[in-house]
């Protein structure tokens, strides 16, 4: 403090009187109060807000879809050896009392269990791939986003299994069913290996992914990506664009049923997702 020249204290020069409750207290207009949960994360806000270069980006996304990949290729070799067993069971599944498949090239056999232990490996990786996914993009998440993100990672690989099932007990047995009838009374059919795993493959491991579809549109509602009526105004873009996946995934199949029949699939998997997220108020 300082003295003027008549011996008076200047009240601009007086200091605040000492222990003033309120100089620096916390929640004072100087320092602006912050929610302990945002040091360690878990604040109301996504965990950081920090922008990265597009190239760290890209360079994070191959990474993580490097480590699916390794985990397919991984989980494919040791399927491998189960393989023959299991072209065996899918074989006499759907054509009871045939002869044994022919083969027409000679490491056609080969290719049929390398594509047969690859479909194992796609249905277990499936959940990895929504977890990496996951932690691509947790920064940017908020806790209740998070939870519902790892909460999808469990459902994935039901979900899948429920697809591949589907496949086995309504799918493959419709097809084969439809195409013997259709040529047995023309013809002896004489069954390659590869054509028809090729088309028993492709159809486990599509509907695989397409048993995806109610998990991916309800994780797009909760995160807030999109909304339920926002989908439901351009059900007919979806409806095209899901036949048309299918017409171009599904082309293995010589008689042209399973596009229809998975377009169908498709179409009420998304529409059963909008009424329940509807009912659920999402």
């Amino acid at each position: 403090m300082s003295e003027n020249a008549e011996g008076d204290f200047s009240p601009d020069d007086a200091a605040d009187p000492p222990g003033d409750p309120t100089a620096d207290a916390p929640g004072s207009p100087s320092e602006p109060t912050r929610d302990a949960g945002e040091d360690i994360g878990f604040g109301e806000g996504p965990q950081s807000d920090e922008e990265m270069p597009l190239a760290d980006h890209i360079e994070e996304m191959v990474r993580r879809a490097g480590v699916v990949a390794f985990v397919a290729a991984v989980v494919a070799v040791f399927a491998f050896p189960f393989t023959d067993r299991v072209i065996n069971f899918l074989w006499y599944s759907y054509l009871p009392g045939s002869a044994p498949p022919h083969i027409y090239i000679v490491p056609g056999l080969l290719f049929t269990r390398i594509k047969t232990a690859s479909l194992a490996g796609l249905i277990l990786a499936l959940p990895l791939l929504v977890y990496q996914t996951y932690r691509f993009m947790r920064p940017g998440l908020y806790p209740n986003e998070r939870r519902y993100y790892l909460a999808a990672v469990p459902t994935s690989l039901v979900l899948a299994f429920v697809g591949v099932s589907f496949a086995y007990f309504a799918v493959l047995p419709f097809v084969f069913s439809y195409f013997l009838q259709y040529t047995e009374q023309v013809t002896t059919i004489a069954f390659a290996l590869g054509q028809t795993f090729d088309l028993i493959l492709v159809l486990m491991g599509y509907l695989a992914v397409v048993f995806q579809i109610p998990l991916l549109v309800m994780l797009a509602l909760m995160l807030n990506v999109v909304s339920r009526t926002w989908m439901a105004q351009r059900r007919l873009l979806f409806w095209g664009g899901f036949a048309g996946v299918s017409f171009l995934f599904t082309s293995v199949d010589p008689t042209g049923v399973s596009p229809i029949l998975i377009g169908i699939t498709m179409i009420l998997l998304f529409e059963g997702t909008l009424l329940l997220a509807k009912w659920t108020g999402h």
